[in-house]
């Protein structure tokens, strides 16, 4: 494995263990009067969106981002990666000691109360708009492309990264279908151990990935 492999799993595991994301998966389920049917719809507004996102950057990216000719990394992409390892590092020093507020918490199972006993059109927007990937989108669009990938290939790790992110989220749905009571069970104590680990474990990765691209930045701007 390389360093933009590398790089691209560390996105992907950074994407899925986003605190305000993951919160809202689990509350999709948790808060709702028919969780699988919610889960379900939930799932593919964040999956078709983020798959629509990346087939289209197949066309318009592509290689973009890919090593020259001259087999040497471009400027501008470790210019990007050391902007955004930097951005990564003073995000986790700001928050990995701050857990997820009680009012931002309220806030956030208000949201999905409401979305919980929505029609299916607005569990399908709402999971488009708030369990995608998000700010690890533009990220994972640049390492893809970087792999100087074929139109195929790059759609093919696009969607790694699309599962990998919603894999919380799409294990749960099929819990539900295997053993529904085990399911509720399992969905509350994780929603119990998320608020009290997932902003340190999240901070991890995310550190890890943030030195990986500075890594990557500075190598690519000093060869």
């Amino acid at each position: 494995m390389g360093w933009i492999d590398l790089e691209l799993v560390l996105i992907s595991l950074a994407a899925m263990l986003s605190p305000t994301t993951l919160t809202f998966s689990v509350l999709a389920v948790v808060l709702a009067k028919r969780p699988l049917r919610t889960g379900v719809w939930f799932y593919l507004g964040a999956f078709l969106v983020t798959i629509a996102i990346g087939i289209l950057a197949a066309f318009v990216l592509g290689d973009v981002a890919a090593p020259s000719s001259g087999g040497g990394r471009k400027t501008w992409v470790s210019i990007f990666d050391l902007v955004a390892g930097v951005v990564l590092l003073v995000y986790v020093a700001r928050t990995w000691r701050t857990p997820i507020g009680e009012k931002t918490t309220k806030g956030m199972v208000e949201k999905m109360s409401s979305v919980a006993s929505s029609p299916w059109i607005a569990v399908f927007a709402a999971g488009a708009t708030l369990a995608n990937p998000g700010g690890f989108i533009p990220l994972a669009l640049k390492a893809i492309s970087e792999l100087n990938p074929s139109r195929g290939g790059y759609i093919a790790a696009w969607l790694f990264f699309t599962i990998v992110s919603l894999l919380p989220l799409g294990v749960a749905i099929l819990l539900m279908l295997v053993s529904p009571n085990r399911a509720e069970r399992v969905l509350h104590a994780a929603r119990t151990w998320l608020e009290g680990h997932l902003r340190l474990i999240a901070s991890a990765i995310i550190l890890l990935l943030a030195i990986t691209l500075l890594r990557n930045g500075i190598a690519g701007l000093t060869s």
